[in-house]
């Protein structure tokens, strides 16, 4: 594991769009994932780079202090891993047990998807909400206050 206060690796794309590290030691590592330690609370703090057995290979501390390429390289990867849209209303729900099919509006466009149970329904810190879908992913509500009434209402008989 190594500490990035001093860039210790490199960063860069192969031919087939996959991340290639080339570390301290001169080695390159083909396919590496990078994995945030606290993807809500803290998403530029505690930065994994995981080989393709599983293993890290380096921790970044802080992503703010890698040089500019490298750093868009990271966002750019971590973007396409860390999609959550932001749910920004409720417009239908099938029914209010579970499985239920729910249309909402979203800040990436208009979709439905299926809640499978309550469970899938997480409380954040600061009143906001993680919601998984059947296909795994994950609409975040950063302010339940903030959507209109009717959202608000729908959302209420399943909380």
């Amino acid at each position: 594991m190594t500490d990035t206060t001093i860039t210790t690796f490199d960063l860069a794309r192969d031919a087939f769009g996959r991340l290639v590290l080339t570390d301290a030691q001169g080695e390159r590592h083909v396919g590496i994932t990078p994995v945030r330690a606290f993807p809500l609370t803290a998403p530029g703090e505690g930065i994994s780079l995981v080989g393709g057995d599983g293993r890290e290979l380096v921790w970044i501390d802080r992503a703010e202090t890698l040089p500019p390429q490298t750093r868009a390289l990271l966002e750019e990867e971590l973007a396409v891993r860390d999609f959550a849209p932001t749910l920004l209303k409720l417009h239908k729900v099938s029914s209010f047990g579970v499985p239920s099919t729910w249309t909402v509006s979203t800040d990436r466009g208009d979709t439905s998807f299926v809640l499978k149970a309550e469970e899938d329904i997480r409380r954040l810190e600061g009143g906001a909400l993680l919601i998984a879908s059947a296909h795994g992913v994950q609409f975040r509500i950063p302010d339940v206050k903030a959507l209109d009434r009717p959202s608000r209402k729908l959302l209420e008989r399943f909380l």
